[in-house]
């Protein structure tokens, strides 16, 4: 079976949620939202091992902070960089044994279940390169000039892409090689695969598998948390 590292890009910069803590460290539901992240793939038999993509100057805390949790997966710290797809880059680079299957997942989303984490997992074993992704609800149009739109998008072809994407380890580190070389920033790891015309899978997600970036967030996920909805 293929080995498998999951690299976890907890906030190069230390963004915030309009407060002095950055967002990776506010406590949902009692524990850390970087605690609950990191637990989800600590706790799945397929990972074999995590690497932490953290500001330079919150390592420490990051270390405090996981050193309670009973990870028995080996687990790495490393600096992240200027933008989040340096830190990725970093933390690729800091895995004990190359994976052969690399997984990368945003701190900031600690609703994470095991099914969506093994989906992706299977995928990336299977096809090379995967991403989980949520239908749009919303129709959705192309602004034009002057606050006008000039079309609406087919609704039906569109999926909201989330984390975690998952990768054969050579592939990922390739596109990443090509985007240095190029000075590409792209918004996602699949952006970078993509320009190297290596086809992605799509995986269904869960639309509780949210990104934390505003209070609204922090509430939300902590109501589906109280009301026993969300399960592992």
């Amino acid at each position: 079976m293929s080995s498998v590292g999951v690299v976890i890009a907890a906030g190069g910069r230390g963004k915030r949620l309009g407060g002095k803590i950055p967002k990776q460290f506010l406590r949902l539901d009692g524990v850390s939202i970087l605690q609950r992240t990191v637990e989800a793939f600590a706790s799945e038999r397929s990972v074999d091992e995590i690497v932490i993509a953290s500001a330079p100057e919150h390592i420490r805390k990051v270390e405090r902070l996981l050193a309670g949790i009973g990870c028995r997966k080996h687990l790495t710290i490393v600096p992240g960089g200027k933008e989040r797809q340096d830190s990725v880059w970093n933390g690729m680079h800091g895995f004990l044994s190359t994976p052969d299957i690399v997984i990368v997942h945003d701190a900031a989303r600690p609703l994470i279940t095991r099914k969506v984490i093994r989906s992706v997992i299977h995928a990336a074993r299977t096809y090379g390169a995967a991403v989980v992704g949520v239908k749009l609800n919303d129709t959705i149009k192309v602004e034009g000039k002057k606050g006008f739109y000039t079309h609406t998008l087919d609704r039906s072809k569109l999926w909201a892409v989330q984390t975690p994407q998952g990768f054969r380890f050579d592939f990922l580190l390739k596109a990443h090689r090509a985007a240095r070389r190029s000075r590409y920033l792209g918004t996602d790891e699949a952006s970078l695969v993509e320009r190297l015309k290596i086809p992605v899978r799509i995986v269904e997600g869960d639309r509780m598998n949210m990104k934390i970036t505003a209070p609204t967030d922090l509430k939300l996920a902590g109501m589906w948390l109280k009301s026993n909805r969300f399960k592992r």
